[in-house]
């Protein structure tokens, strides 16, 4: 698996597995399990998942998942912003490690912006730092003028901001990709297929066709393309995961990559 740095210094996957809509329901949760598993054994180590999804539901599925692997995984969850207190900081993440069955995170974020203090957050984020239980942090869903906000305060504590980014959804090229490209801040980029809606587009099918693949490969693949970005697709069955995976030897040509320009 390709990796790239985070400001610290920690190595990240490039491409991992998301977990949102998991852990909502039991009767799905062995097939959920099952799938990531699948992952893990293919080299897909990095998970993002956060306290949101299924109510803390997603986290408890991966608890399962990560059973004597722990070592293997670069895991990420994420904030409330309701919870995003000094104190609601540090004791979401005590509840997030507990459904998790782990001592600590690779990466905790701060889900949205929210109305406490970014300066009350983060310092509730190193507190976490030295205490062990998590290692770097970051933000998700941030604009460019809460990155330079945040980043008054914290500097290149800021790991990665985590936001929609796909080939119908590139707003973020005009600045917010630039802005963080310079100071080294990588962009993880989640909804890669738009929620299956990208995959009915024909310049996507007509050049999943050429190279025999699947649409939703070519979508994943270009995001791996992009400098400094980290996709992170939903992982919820076998095949996903299969197709996930395969992406990352999906060699797209300058042509391939003007197409998707210009559709």
């Amino acid at each position: 698996m390709r990796s790239i740095q985070l400001p610290s210094g920690q190595a990240i996957p490039i491409l991992g597995m998301g977990t949102w809509r998991m852990g909502e329901t039991h009767k799905h949760q062995q097939a959920e399990v099952k799938a990531l598993r699948h992952g893990l054994d293919l080299g897909i180590t990095l998970i993002d998942t956060a306290e949101m999804y299924g109510e803390g539901g997603a986290e408890a599925v991966i608890a399962e998942v990560m059973a004597n692997r722990r070592s293997e995984i670069f895991l990420v969850s994420k904030v409330y912003p309701h919870n995003a207190t000094r104190q609601g900081v540090i004791k979401a993440c005590e509840r997030s490690l507990t459904r998790l069955k782990t001592d600590y995170l690779n990466l905790y974020l701060l889900h949205w912006r929210g109305s406490v203090p970014l300066s009350e957050t983060f310092s509730a984020f190193e507190t976490l730092k030295q205490q062990g239980k998590i290692r770097d942090y970051g933000v998700s869903n941030f604009d460019v003028a809460d990155m330079e906000e945040g980043y008054a305060i914290a500097g290149s504590a800021i790991a990665t901001n985590q936001v929609l980014y796909n080939l119908m959804r590139r707003g973020i090229e005009w600045d917010l990709l630039p802005w963080c490209r310079q100071r080294g801040i990588p962009i993880m980029a989640y909804s890669p297929v738009e929620q299956g809606r990208l995959l009915h587009r024909k310049p996507l099918q007509t050049i999943a066709q050429q190279h025999g693949v699947t649409p939703a490969q070519v979508a994943i693949a270009w995001l791996l393309h992009q400098e400094n970005v980290i996709a992170i697709p939903k992982a919820s069955s076998l095949a996903h995961v299969e197709q996930n995976y395969a992406a990352l030897n999906l060699q797209l040509t300058p042509e391939d990559l003007q197409a998707l320009d210009a559709a």
